[in-house]
């Protein structure tokens, strides 16, 4: 039996595989052997490291999945063995006081190559980089499970067959590919903050806001920018927002306890990059998330300019979600009704789940606790999420308690 890795060493492999898969994905163009190679470094390294950690831990992955990639190369023909396994020998680890470079954003680069459809290519990244489940990327685009994984497979054979290279992205490589990267930045800090199996993922809301100050130094546009200040203004409440393990909606938590010089940094980001032409979907939600953070209670919130800039955020990039919070902030605006009547013209695309506790938060608002409590329910069978479901079970024994009345308005979040 494995021994139980301690936490600080199971970070440790996670924060590591995506630089060694960067190094093995350089010296080999076959995408799949190369993650393959690094998945059995990482196996071993599980097996023998609850004993003591190696010097140089990164240097001891890389040359173990590289040792693991010439085997697979030495079991195929004997053409391939002449032809790849010389070529693609693995180097010695490096001096521990010579750390390699960290190569995690040109892998982001990589893999979102042009032979690759944007949805393929995120996917590719999110799996390669952020270490998430099939499912996990899944969920994070609306669609199956099965499906997710035919099209993580098919992004593999792709890059096999275009004899795709890692290698330093070139400037123009970088414009190419800056859309499909952003996305994915996104994408992982979205994953972290909104985890299925716990509240927050720290790691991954930590490594994306990295890896996009790195895309910052290298692209300072505005819609990077507005990028980074999104993801500090929305990780910034993070410390309130589940401090004991449990999901505290926005409106519920202690404002005290935001991390209020990350407010600074992404508020001064998103000045700075506003003003300097096109404005994006990113610069919107971080006008947004800004709104919130600024407001020192849940009632002092400016709700007229957040839908406002809800709308404007429909007119440059409609999505189904950004449609759910337009409706949302409606109801803040003009009254609950409103908000049901746009609910209910929302299109199907929107996710089952998140209608229904939409819903439900606007009807427990409204003060019809019984219908609150019939889409409460619903939403909490639907979701994937461990965390909103213990959230939302607990609002339903809220309004199911003797102390809250059967009709009367509330003041709950929506």
């Amino acid at each position: 039996m494995t021994p139980e890795l301690h936490p600080a060493t199971q970070r440790l492999l996670r924060d590591l595989a995506p630089q060694a898969l960067a190094v093995i994905a350089r010296r080999h163009p076959d995408f799949a052997a190369a993650e393959d190679a690094v998945q059995e470094a990482l196996l071993a390294a599980a097996a023998t490291w609850s004993a003591e950690l190696p010097r140089n831990p990164l240097g001891w992955l890389i040359h173990v999945a590289g040792r693991r990639l010439t085997d697979h190369l030495r079991a195929e023909t004997a053409r391939r063995r002449r032809e790849e396994a010389a070529a693609l020998a693995p180097a010695p680890p490096p001096a521990p006081d010579t750390p390699p470079a960290d190569d995690s954003l040109d892998l982001v680069f990589m893999c979102c190559h042009p032979a690759l459809t944007p949805p393929s290519a995120i996917a590719l990244t999110l799996r390669a980089l952020g270490g998430l489940t099939t499912a996990e990327i899944a969920r994070a685009f609306h669609v199956p499970e099965a499906t997710m994984a035919q099209r993580i497979s098919r992004a593999k054979r792709t890059l096999r067959d275009a004899d795709a290279r890692f290698e330093p992205p070139t400037p123009e490589t970088r414009a190419d590919r800056l859309v499909p990267v952003r996305h994915t930045l996104y994408l992982i800090f979205n994953e972290g903050y909104a985890a299925a199996a716990t509240p927050c993922r720290a790691d991954l809301c930590a490594e994306a806001i990295r890896l996009t100050r790195l895309l910052h130094t290298h692209a300072d546009d505005p819609e990077t920018t507005g990028l980074l200040a999104l993801m500090l203004l929305t990780d910034a409440r993070r410390p309130a927002r589940s401090p004991c393990g449990d999901l505290v909606p926005l409106d519920e938590q202690d404002r005290t306890r935001w991390d209020h010089a990350a407010i600074r940094e992404g508020t001064a980001l998103l000045e700075r990059a506003l003003p300097r032409g096109h404005i994006g979907p990113y610069q919107i939600q971080a006008a947004i998330a800004a709104l919130h953070d600024e407001a020192p209670t849940a009632d002092a919130t400016d709700w007229p300019q957040i839908l406002a800039l809800y709308r404007l955020l429909r007119r440059v990039h409609d999505t189904p979600m950004a449609a759910l919070a337009e409706a949302i902030a409606l109801a803040m605006t003009h009254g609950v009704p409103a908000g049901l009547a746009a609910l209910d013209a929302l299109p199907d695309s929107v996710p089952p789940h998140r209608l229904d506790a939409a819903r439900g938060h606007l009807l427990e608002r409204h003060g019809d606790h019984r219908a609150a409590i019939e889409h409460l329910t619903r939403a909490a069978h639907r979701t994937p999420s461990a965390a909103e479901r213990d959230y939302l079970l607990a609002r339903i024994a809220a309004l199911n308690s003797p102390e809250s009345p059967a009709d009367a308005p509330t003041t709950g979040s929506p």
